[in-house]
C-alpha cells in the first residue's frame, strides 16, 4: 500500500503486509504510548478495522487486534483507557475521507493475508517490548532480563511475608503467565502464574493477597505506573508463551 496516515495521536503507515505504527511524543494523556514508540502489526494480528465518530470532531480509525495475536493487548485485559489504546488513531474531521479510503484498503489486506479467526494464534504476532525491563513498585523493585523475572523487596513497603521470603528469583519456564492489575484501579499489582501452584487434577490453588505473595508486587500512588508494569507484564508474558510453544 505505501500510504501514510498522520493522526493526532499517532502515524499510521501502511505496508504491503503490516501496519507500521509511530506515537507522538507528545501524545496527551498517555505515556504508555510515548513509551511504546513505535509497532509493527502484521496483518494476520488484525481480524478487522473501524471507522467511527471521535470527541470534538474527530474521527476515529481502529485496528482491530486478533485475540492472542498481541502479548501487551493480553496482559492488559482489558483495562485500558481509551486514550491508551495503541490501535486507535485520532484524525481531524477533515480526514474523514482518506481515513475511510485507509480502512477499506486496510480491510481488505487483512481479509486476504487471513488475519480474521475464531481460532487465536499459536504465538504472539506482535513483539512483545524490548528487555531488560525493570520499574519500582510500592514493595519492591522488579527486574527482568528475558529469561528470569526477580523482585527485591524494599525494607519501607514490604509485608513481613515477603521480607521472610527473602528476594524472589523467577525463571519464566517456571511461570504460566501473568496476572496485571493496573495501578489506575484499586488494588493494582503484577503477580506471577507458576507451574508449582497448580493442583494435580484440578484447578489452579487460589493465590493470597498480593502484598502476602512473594510472586507478587504491589502498586501505589507513583507506583507500577502503567507506562512502566504493563510493557514489563507484556515482556514476560511473551517470554513464557516462546518457552511453551517451543517444540
Amino acid at each position: 500500500m505505501g500510504d501514510v496516515l498522520a493522526g493526532n495521536n499517532a502515524v499510521w503507515e501502511f505496508e504491503s503486509d503490516a501496519l507500521v505504527i509511530r506515537y507522538n511524543r507528545s501524545v496527551r494523556g498517555s505515556r504508555l504510548l510515548q513509551a511504546l514508540g513505535e509497532r509493527r502489526v502484521p496483518h494476520t494480528a488484525l481480524s478487522g478495522v473501524e471507522l467511527t465518530e471521535g470527541r470534538r470532531g474527530t474521527a476515529v480509525l481502529r485496528a482491530v487486534p486478533r485475540a492472542g495475536a498481541d502479548p501487551l493487548i493480553e496482559a492488559a485485559g482489558g483495562q485500558l483507557k481509551e486514550t491508551a489504546d495503541p490501535y486507535r488513531l485520532v484524525l481531524p474531521e477533515q480526514s474523514r475521507a482518506l481515513a475511510e479510503s485507509c480502512r477499506d484498503q486496510l480491510a481488505a489486506a487483512v481479509a486476504v493475508d487471513g488475519g480474521p479467526s475464531d481460532e487465536p494464534p499459536g504465538r504472539f504476532l506482535v513483539a512483545a517490548p524490548d528487555v531488560p525491563r525493570a520499574f519500582k513498585a510500592y514493595d519492591g523493585k522488579a527486574f527482568f532480563d528475558g529469561r528470569t523475572v526477580g523482585f527485591r523487596w524494599f525494607w519501607t513497603g514490604a509485608s513481613s511475608a515477603k521480607w521472610k521470603a527473602g528476594d524472589q528469583s523467577f525463571p519464566v519456564d517456571e511461570l504460566t503467565g501473568v496476572d496485571w492489575r493496573s495501578p489506575e484501579r484499586l488494588h493494582g499489582h503484577l503477580r506471577l502464574l507458576r507451574r508449582d501452584s497448580d493442583q494435580p487434577g484440578g484447578p489452579p490453588a487460589p493465590p493470597g493477597e498480593p502484598d502476602q505473595d512473594p510472586a507478587a508486587v504491589v502498586f501505589g500512588l507513583g507506583y507500577g505506573p502503567v507506562h512502566e508494569s504493563l510493557p514489563f507484564a507484556a515482556a514476560v508474558l511473551a517470554a513464557i508463551r516462546a518457552v511453551r510453544v517451543k517444540p
